[in-house]
């Protein structure tokens, strides 16, 4: 078909201009690229420019506070976020194909690095900065590995109630332990109910100052949410905390502050190799709860912004991007990185067209480690933990969601509980990996329990349908209509005997059954085996069993297994409707002439 014949093709076209018709038509020759930076630029329209600086200058505004945060939340040096924003943003304006996501830390990797700290046991700053850029940079391996293998559908692996659980039971966790910050007190434990169990026993201690400018940094981020969302409130929160530290000498007067944090631009640095293999099973399950949720997070997100704008993205290529973005942040002493969908929505509304948004935050980012790093030395401790705070509550308690699994899906919303449940108890580690033998769990349960619904016919038509919502619709009193809902296999098999079994022992006026197969895509040998044994089944009961609507790819696997031949091609149906014809002209004869 001719390109011009093609809708989708030409709205593309009018969408994005000529450059993005002379650009397809090459890449149609070319193949895919494994720079995508280098094609958006080759068609660059200039009159693009000013919406990509600014939008480039707006996100580093509102990262460049909150990564500050995410740091606070692993562990790890405050620049040492700064460092990862810069070297995620750069490597995925280079290598991904949406032009509008802004790639960085987030608060949901910055809880799974703090816990692998956590359960590694480390306490040193120096092994806890090293350590987490390991995680990274495994982790950054592993994506590589997905894009080899094109593994990208491992995206849609894990569930969306286990990641909305997982998420809002680690922002428990997070709030919990930034709790002592905001009274200068400190909390012990294993779990957040423990810890938030020994911060209330410290209560008697706190320190006034600090309480003050706890409340009044929580308030200031809160209240700006709710009167003018539109502000960025992390960045008035940080600019506050700043000046009052200056002005008040907050250091004087018992405020915590977070300490020296040097200018300049990070060095390729190789994590500790020692205590990355020290720890190589703690590594390992990080570097998996960190590519399943990163990427589930900017494969939807990608998704998003490219069917709004009209362009498509490559989702094995994203998987580069992701794995070049982790592994810059790793040797550049960083952290986990991802999408920030609030960051990459302010992208998009700002005016960022292509991937040159997301260079200028990067660079943003860097000028700001260059010139005004050691600013936030001063920057009191209560200040950060209200920012922290702010972050998990906003970006990971997604109570609009859990509100819609309750009423949509009781049984999502229960696994979204348990999810949560998991990770405020046995920590948030190990929450990703109850929420991956969950999701797995929830997987196999539905694969192995396929629906088989009774159909009934809806009156004065040769309509079959449901029974249960259709209550009125017709049942046949000597023919039981079964639809089989999943692929037929082994783990299905069995289901469909069973089934069949329960429909003739509990109907003894039973003369045929007739099986709707519309809904079996695919059979497997041991399924069509099953089905052999169910004619066996059947005819050993005195029933005639008929199969409708039977797809030619399904078909072709029971012929080649003779199970055909066996049942008659008589016995199999264009519809249910001529199935059920038939069976009832059988009945009349008092048989259908045929092998029994």
């Amino acid at each position: 078909m001719n390109q011009r014949d093609d809708p989708e093709k030409m709205a593309l076209v009018d969408h994005c201009g000529p450059e993005y018709d002379w650009t397809m038509k090459r890449s149609q020759h070319r193949g895919r690229s494994l720079v995508p930076l280098i094609g958006q630029l080759r068609s660059y329209d200039r009159t693009w420019l000013r919406g990509d600086l600014i939008a480039g200058i707006t996100v580093a505004a509102l990262i460049v506070p909150k990564n500050l945060g995410y740091a606070g939340i692993a562990g790890i040096p405050l620049q040492n976020g700064l460092y990862a924003a810069a070297a995620g943003a750069i490597a995925y304006a280079i290598f991904g194909t949406c032009r509008q996501i802004s790639m960085g830390p987030s608060s949901g990797l910055a809880a799974v690095a703090a816990s692998a700290v956590l359960a590694a046991g480390l306490t040193s700053p120096q092994d806890i900065a090293s350590f987490v850029a390991g995680i990274t940079l495994a982790s950054g391996i592993l994506f590589l590995l997905v894009a080899v293998l094109k593994m990208g559908w491992i995206a849609q692996f894990l569930s969306r109630a286990v990641v909305t659980g997982f998420l809002f039971g680690a922002a428990i966790d997070v709030v919990v332990g930034e709790l002592p910050k905001l009274t200068g007190t400190d909390a012990t434990g294993s779990n957040p109910i423990q810890e938030f169990i020994s911060w209330l026993g410290t209560l008697g201690g706190t320190h006034p100052a600090t309480l003050f400018v706890g409340t009044i940094a929580l308030a200031v981020v809160f209240g700006l949410r709710a009167v003018a969302p539109s502000i960025p409130g992390a960045l008035v929160l940080v600019v506050g905390g700043l000046l009052a530290s200056a002005v008040f000498d907050l250091g004087a007067k018992g405020v915590a502050l977070v300490g020296h944090v040097p200018s300049g631009l990070p060095s390729p640095q190789v994590p500790d190799l020692h205590l990355m293999w020290d720890k190589v099973g703690i590594v390992a399950v990080a570097a998996v709860a960190l590519a399943l949720i990163g990427f589930s997070q900017t494969a939807g997100d990608a998704r998003a912004f490219s069917a709004k704008h009209h362009y498509r993205i490559d989702i094995d290529q994203e998987s580069t991007a992701q794995s070049l973005a982790n592994t810059a942040a790793g040797l550049f002493q960083g952290m986990p990185v991802s999408t920030s969908l609030s960051a990459s929505s302010l992208n998009d509304h700002s005016g960022a067209r292509t991937g040159l948004a997301s260079l200028t935050s990067g660079a943003t980012v860097l000028l700001t480690l260059l010139f005004l790093a050691p600013l936030f030395s001063n920057l009191p401790q209560p200040v950060l933990a209200a920012l922290i705070i702010e972050a998990v509550v906003m970006g990971m308690m997604n109570l609009r969601e859990m509100r819609r699994l309750a009423r949509v899906q009781r049984f999502d919303f229960w696994i979204a509980v348990t999810a949560i449940a998991c990770t405020v108890i046995f920590g948030v580690l190990a929450g990703v990996l109850i929420g991956i033998g969950l999701s797995l769990l929830w997987l196999i349960s539905v694969a192995t329990h396929p629906e088989m619904p009774v159909l009934g016919r809806q009156p004065g038509t040769q309509v079959f349908r449901e029974t249960d919502g259709h209550p009125g619709d017709e049942v046949l009193p000597d023919i039981a209509v079964v639809r089989f809902d999943g692929g037929l296999f082994f783990a299905t098999a069995d289901a469909l005997e069973d089934r069949l079994r329960e429909a003739i022992q509990s109907a003894p006026q039973l003369t045929g059954i007739v099986l709707d197969c519309e809904g079996i895509n695919f059979i497997d040998s041991q399924g069509a085996a099953k089905l052999a044994d169910v004619v066996h089944l059947t005819r050993e009961a005195g029933i005639n069993l008929r199969l409708a609507r039977l797809k030619p790819t399904v078909r072709a696997t029971l012929e080649r297994d003779g199970v055909v031949e066996r049942l008659s091609t008589q016995r199999i149906h264009g519809n249910i409707h001529r199935a059920v014809q038939a069976e009832q002209a059988a009945a009349r004869q008092g048989r259908d002439g045929l092998p029994g």
